[in-house]
């Protein structure tokens, strides 16, 4: 459509000579058109050129990877070359692929160089480098070149020829134009006469003669007055065309920006990864080395172990060969009386440990690696179980959108900041006007800004707070008296009560166990998706999301910092800067 319009634009503009020209040509213009567009639909060059020589494909082959080339050019680039590759993407064949002619494109080629070839030998014939000046009808000689065509005398004038139109006060009555060379177009065929009317009717440009006859009750205005309304038109589609125009360069900075913002966001998610896998490897080598550290402790307790068994094994042995040695004497004494005195105590048998049944433990190390092992396993899939939250948090802070209050909203016992980036109970009623968007009864209070399509994120410290609600609503919602807040009456929030219970206000209500407390509390939604999600993000973990919502209106960021509680639970709720990380 776009297309069409420009071309319609280009044709009017063009210099016609006359008003009468533009209106005359109307079937001309359409042909024009007809055949602009006949044209646009056939191949161009670049749809059938080889990438490598920039020429029309001669002999056409595909690779596996469904690129085009001349079979000549493509073997030259592989014999040149020391990898068997694609020349456009590159992609690389483990061996030669066996390349045969595309039939297709092969006669698709010859077809088009076949009719660059015809249109090229009726060239100077269609467009003639010299196109034919309009001479004048009255030169006998030599033929001067037209100034002017007369419509009321129906032959052309050079300068010399043209003086009685200026000067017989008859004659300057008659119509001049630019010089044309078909100059019977522009005038009644039937009654010779000029063509300055334009009937509406027919859509065609009438004698003043035709107005008393075929065209006498149509409605028929003067040429220059239907050429200034066309004009008018003109304008109005050419403003269109020129808005059409600027909205899709807008359109083309828009997904550039996009593009760069995703190659932003890709290069900070692979650091984010090698950082994560980092730590992953920094947990294993710390664990590692607990565990070679532990077994290092374990040996030399081992070996303390051996050395106070030996020292105890020499001791009793010394003891036990001090008695050996008593014994031996006293086997060989004559002193009857003596040995009888000292038997018992040399023969009783010694108090002595059982070594038997003592080791050294061996057996602990296995246990200990297993233990280890146990843990790292733990702790690595804590890691794991991290990574898609902190991947996802990061994702969706690009989103961040700046929120700031709207005092119209608020109910009258809330205090807002200057600013308008914080709330709080005040305890008291303040004397506002009630107005339809204010919660009368209800301490809460809406953002400025609604959104109705696309995604959006803020975030919300609530550190300090026993209560508190948070999440989003929409434009239609109630605000006044008691609210039931769900889904189906435009809430979707996410509330904590006595400071440690938490709950999702689904239909029914979704109770909340979550392992830290957060103090700042992300908030992030899809429109299109019919998301809300709300995040620790702090510990960069989920909360809760409502899932496969349906949004036909505005939604707009909602708060609540519940009442004072007598001090209790006096902290505000602040908007604060999302800090992408």
């Amino acid at each position: 459509m776009q297309s069409c319009f420009i071309n319609r634009i280009q044709f009017f503009q063009q210099d016609t000579g006359s008003s009468l020209k533009v209106l005359q040509s109307g079937n001309q213009r359409r042909e024009s058109e007809s055949v602009m567009a006949s044209s646009s639909s056939l191949l161009s060059e670049d749809q059938l050129q080889c990438s490598i020589c920039l020429d029309v494909f001669t002999d056409p082959v595909s690779t596996p990877c469904g690129h085009n080339f001349c079979r000549v050019c493509l073997k030259e680039y592989w014999d040149s070359s020391s990898r068997c590759q694609c020349p456009v993407c590159k992609e690389e064949f483990s061996e030669r692929p066996e390349l045969r002619v595309n039939t297709f494109i092969s006669a698709l080629a010859a077809q088009f160089k076949k009719s660059v070839q015809l249109k090229s030998s009726r060239a100077p014939e269609e467009h003639p480098s010299n196109p034919t000046k309009v001479l004048c009808n009255y030169c006998s000689e030599e033929k001067l070149e037209a100034v002017k065509s007369c419509l009321d005398c129906g032959v052309s004038y050079c300068e010399t020829h043209l003086t009685p139109h200026k000067t017989v006060a008859k004659l300057k009555k008659h119509k001049l134009m630019d010089p044309v060379e078909n100059l019977e177009d522009y005038i009644c065929q039937k009654h010779e006469r000029p063509l300055e009317l334009f009937c509406r009717d027919d859509q065609m440009c009438v004698c003043q003669f035709c107005t008393e006859g075929d065209h006498k009750t149509h409605s028929t205005v003067p040429i220059e007055e239907e050429i200034g309304e066309k004009k008018d038109q003109m304008g109005k589609i050419q403003a269109e065309v020129q808005q059409m125009i600027q909205n899709r360069l807008k359109k083309i900075e828009e997904i550039k920006h996009s593009v760069e913002l995703n190659k932003k966001s890709t290069e900070k998610e692979k650091a984010d990864s090698v950082e994560v896998f980092r730590a992953l490897l920094c947990c294993i080598e710390r664990s590692q080395a607990e565990l070679l550290e532990v077994m290092e402790e374990k040996q030399k307790a081992a070996e303390r172990q051996a050395e106070e068994f030996i020292k105890e094994l020499e001791q009793e042995i010394t003891e036990l060969k001090r008695r050996d040695t008593e014994l031996e004497q006293l086997s060989h004494t004559e002193d009857h009386l003596h040995l009888l005195q000292v038997y018992p105590s040399l023969c009783s048998p010694p108090h002595k440990k059982n070594w038997t049944e003592v080791r050294i433990n061996s057996h602990l190390r296995v246990e200990t690696l297993r233990r280890t092992l146990t843990k790292l396993q733990d702790e690595l899939s804590k890691e794991m179980e991290k990574i898609p939250e902190i991947t996802e948090l990061k994702r969706i802070q690009q989103y961040a959108v700046d929120v700031t209050l709207d005092p119209d909203s608020a109910n009258p016992f809330l205090i807002l900041s200057d600013d308008g980036k914080q709330v709080r109970d005040g305890d008291k009623r303040q004397n506002l006007p009630d107005k339809p968007e204010r919660f009368d009864y209800c301490p809460c209070v809406l953002g400025k800004k609604g959104f109705s399509s696309g995604s959006f994120y803020y975030e919300v410290q609530v550190s300090g707070k026993t209560n508190w609600d948070l999440g989003v609503v929409t434009e239609s919602s109630n605000r006044k008296g008691e609210i039931i807040a769900c889904p189906e009456d435009g809430y979707w929030i996410v509330i904590l009560r006595n400071k440690t219970e938490y709950e999702a206000l689904d239909f029914p209500s979704v109770r909340l166990s979550l392992k830290q407390a957060p103090q700042k509390v992300g908030v992030f939604v899809d429109y299109e998706e019919g998301l809300v999600s709300f995040y620790n993000v702090e510990a960069r973990s989920h909360i809760f999301s409502f899932t496969g919502q349906t949004f036909t209106e505005k939604l707009y960021p909602y708060f609540c910092p519940c009442s004072n509680n007598r001090g209790k639970n006096s902290a505000p709720l602040i908007i604060t800067p999302v800090k992408l990380k």
